[in-house]
């Protein structure tokens, strides 16, 4: 049995790392994870005073109209100004806007002019994916989702004078940008993203090395930490860069950003750092170049590394909670808890995304599952305990017993006063040598069955059979209301059916049956004896050996009741004195009465 409950152990425990690490390697709770990560991670900091954004507001399209209408003139311009002195001019310009088909010839002449002059411009490309999935040589598809059709580039003289990124933006699943791509790949040549350039160029003006991330996926992908919410980089309207009435020193050695700071121009994305905002293009496009600057990226932790960690871990803390009982289980799920999420905050700044629910879910689910399933086998114990128990103690008190949440089974007593019945069958040992074993305990069960019986009728406690004695309590182990009395009803039910019983015994067997019953009252200290493997719950005393020796002396037929009972229950009862008798174990006699019936019920 124990074997077969170790294999069945084993195989929940294989089945549940087996799903652990199947789930964890899916990303089963996937965008919900994410955003969680988002809460946790993604933290306002102080921007870089040296990225700023020159944004096409509605300033800016009020003074000159829609953008569309521009010519490139407006652009040379602006280039022109915030190179006219070389000495505080910007380290570089990137422009988050389009170039892409020509224009007027003189104006597209003028801005690719003004851009070889500076040498500090980098313009974005656009990259346009494939839709249809491509096959590969022996015609298995691929699900690559940055298959790259081709790239829009700027117009050709503009393309010679600038650099170019493509400025495509990772949306998730979910519809927020926490990733950047790096660069791509594309008919044999490599293309980096508007960021990277723009990062790499800057690095290069500072004569300092560029220190790329770490990247995942065919996407050279990477997660990155937003510095700030939307409003955080100083934000200048390009109509006052263009009127003069921004000093263009301000831009000295910095990082300028140009692009689209309007609600209508339809370049805004629901940013990581914001749940309930959206933020402009060239803004996310200035997050991601500080992230490079400060090395704050991050990639996914080993996805089969994870699952198997995970699967493991879980069958660990399976096998705990089925070992341990619920408060250290409890402490190891809070510390996981816990630890989970100083790990992942920890994870996150050396530069690692790593789940953050899925795994405290499901010890939560093996823990909840443990709960439940203590609670079934507590239940299910209980209920035992209570059908055993009912065996022996009226049902009633059965029910009160299983009901008090403060009830306890210790060893030790109380001292109580009780009423103690004992009744015994006369001759038992005689009739037992004349009929056979199966006959002799056919006997003796019907006949504590009445005993029992009539026990439980008036709510008292069977103490023990003692052969064919049986000890009752009443007024324990709970009060009981008018207890003496209903030891006294009890006797005469017992009697009363055993005058049937006799007759169907002798009836059937040939020999006559009789029992003896005594009853006394007073203090007894009552409780479990015994030892800690095996307790007995009785009831001890002078009061019960006086009970005892009146049952002894009882006739065949006869209910003897000492002086004490006779007192309380004496209006209610009628008896035939006996007078003083001596008892064993006494030194004086014991003044007794034979208790005959109820009042009213002769």
């Amino acid at each position: 049995m124990r074997g077969k409950k170790y294999l069945w152990t084993g195989v929940l425990t294989i089945a549940l790392m087996i799903l652990t690490a199947i789930m964890s390697y899916l990303d089963t709770l996937g965008w919900i994870d994410r955003s969680v990560s988002d809460l946790l991670n993604q933290r306002s900091s102080g921007v870089n005073r040296h990225i700023f954004i020159i944004g096409v507001d509605d300033k800016t399209l009020e003074e000159y109209g829609a953008i569309t209408g521009w010519g490139r003139n407006l652009s040379a311009d602006l280039v022109n100004r915030l190179n006219s002195d070389p000495d505080s001019k910007p380290s570089v310009i990137g422009f988050d806007i389009i170039y892409s088909e020509s224009g007027d010839a003189d104006g597209d002449a003028a801005f690719a002019e003004a851009c070889k002059n500076a040498g500090n411009v980098v313009t974005v490309s656009t990259a346009v994916f494939k839709e249809q999935p491509e096959k590969d040589a022996r015609g298995k598809v691929s699900y690559n989702p940055y298959h790259v059709e081709y790239i829009i580039q700027p117009y050709n003289e503009l393309a010679e004078n600038v650099s170019t990124g493509f400025a495509n933006t990772t949306v998730d699943n979910d519809g927020y940008v926490r990733q950047g791509m790096l660069r791509l790949n594309y008919d044999g040549k490599t293309e980096n993203s508007f960021a990277t350039q723009i990062y790499m160029k800057y690095q290069e003006t500072l004569g300092q090395e560029a220190t790329l991330p770490k990247t995942y996926g065919k996407g050279n992908r990477f997660f990155f930490s937003y510095t700030g919410n939307p409003g955080a980089y100083t934000v200048i309207s390009m109509a006052d860069v263009l009127d003069g009435q921004i000093d263009t020193r301000v831009f000295k050695d910095g990082i300028v950003l140009v692009g689209a700071y309007a609600v209508g121009m339809q370049d805004s994305y629901k940013p990581a750092i914001l749940h309930d905002g959206q933020m402009y293009g060239v803004e996310i496009h200035a997050n991601i170049i500080q992230a490079l600057l400060d090395g704050k990226t991050q990639q996914p932790v080993s996805q089969v590394a994870y699952a198997v960690i995970a699967g493991v871990l879980c069958g660990a803390f399976f096998l705990l909670t089925l070992k341990e009982k619920i408060w250290p289980s409890t402490s190891v799920i809070i510390g996981v808890l816990v630890g989970n999420v100083i790990l992942v905050k920890v994870m996150y700044h050396i530069g690692y995304i790593m789940p953050v629910l899925l795994f405290p879910a499901l010890l939560t689910v093996i823990y909840m599952g443990q709960l439940v399933r203590a609670y079934i086998e507590e239940k299910l114990r209980r209920h035992h305990v209570v059908s055993v128990f009912k065996q022996y103690v009226a049902p009633q008190i059965v029910d009160v017993v299983s009901k008090d949440k403060h009830f306890k089974m210790v060893l030790g007593g109380e001292n109580r006063h009780v009423a103690v019945l004992f009744i015994d069958i006369r001759g038992f040992t005689t009739i037992s040598e004349n009929l056979k074993p199966e006959q002799v305990v056919e006997i003796l069960n019907e006949y504590l069955d009445l005993t029992t019986k009539a026990i439980f009728h008036q709510q008292g406690t069977v103490d023990k059979f003692i052969g064919d004695a049986v000890m009752a309590i009443f007024n324990a182990p709970f009060d009981l209301d008018d207890y003496c009395y209903r030891a006294v009803c009890a006797a005469l039910e017992m009697k009363q059916n055993a005058d049937i019983l006799t007759a169907k015994f002798e009836q059937r067997f040939g020999v006559p049956i009789s029992f003896g019953i005594g009853i006394n009252c007073g203090n007894a200290v009552v409780g479990n004896v015994g030892c800690n493997c095996r307790m007995d719950y009785t009831a001890i005393g002078d009061t019960i050996n006086t009970a005892a020796r009146l049952e002894n002396n009882a006739q065949c037929g006869q209910i003897l009741i000492s002086e004490q009972i006779y007192e309380v229950v004496k209006d209610r009862v009628d008896v035939s004195p006996i007078g003083e008798i001596p008892l064993k174990g006494k030194n004086m006699g014991v003044f007794v009465y034979q208790l005959n019936c109820l009042k009213g019920k002769e």
